[in-house]
């Protein structure tokens, strides 16, 4: 899992790779464990956004008084004294979306000797190509991580963690649904999961076993 060190200032990115693999609740897990008590600001943007949509979301995530100011250069100091009054973590989500403008204005938020604010960038596909594109950015990264499917032995270890339904499951029968269905996929697990409780609640069956799971396979997009 991808985070940034507890220091004034650091950089941190989850680049890579593929939808629905569990990049954002890993980063999340990670960041309540290690830091319960830490101020994290989440962010997500819509594609291509601008220095100005990137002022106008943190002026949001951080939940600052009053109306944005007009001119940019104002918008900087108020963001930049905002930045420095305490120790922050923002977790940009969806990061291969953003462009080299919205990068840069990062870089020269956080390049602010008075700031304190580490950043995680979370992104799929592209996510990488995108941050090693700003060079005066992923420069001063402070870890690249790269997310991959489970493998059927991590499935075996985590999937019984995750829900008590997997639990007391039969590892066969996990490897079962691991094949047949979630091919590593953490959200197909999180679906599964949920049909998986429909029908135990529907039939009275103390446990899962691979009946019950077949229907459950049938109710996945």
């Amino acid at each position: 899992m991808i985070l940034p060190a507890r220091s004034t200032s650091e950089l941190g990115a989850a680049p890579r790779h593929g939808a629905a693999i569990g990049k954002t609740l890993a980063v999340n897990t990670c960041l309540r464990e290690l830091e319960p008590s830490e101020d994290v600001r989440r962010v997500t943007f819509r594609a291509r956004p601008t220095a100005r949509a990137v002022r106008y979301e943190l002026f949001t995530a951080l939940d600052l008084a009053g109306e944005p100011p007009r001119h940019p250069s104002e918008f900087d100091r108020l963001l930049k004294t905002a930045l420095a009054e305490r120790p922050r973590t923002f977790l940009v989500d969806e990061a291969q979306w953003l462009n080299g403008e919205a990068f840069e204005y990062f870089r020269y938020l956080w390049d602010e000797p008075a700031t304190r604010f580490a950043v995680v960038f979370v992104g799929g596909e592209g996510c990488h190509t995108v941050l090693r594109r700003e060079p005066m950015l992923s420069s001063r990264i402070f870890i690249w991580q790269h997310f991959t499917r489970l493998t059927p032995s991590e499935v075996l270890d985590v999937i019984p963690l995750f829900h008590p339904i997997w639990a007391h499951a039969d590892p066969d029968d996990i490897a079962f649904a691991e094949q047949h269905a979630a091919h590593g996929n953490f959200r197909a697990w999180a679906q599964l999961t949920a049909h998986a409780r429909t029908a135990l609640a529907r039939t009275g069956r103390p446990r899962v076993d691979q009946e019950l799971l077949r229907w459950a396979f049938s109710r996945l997009a």
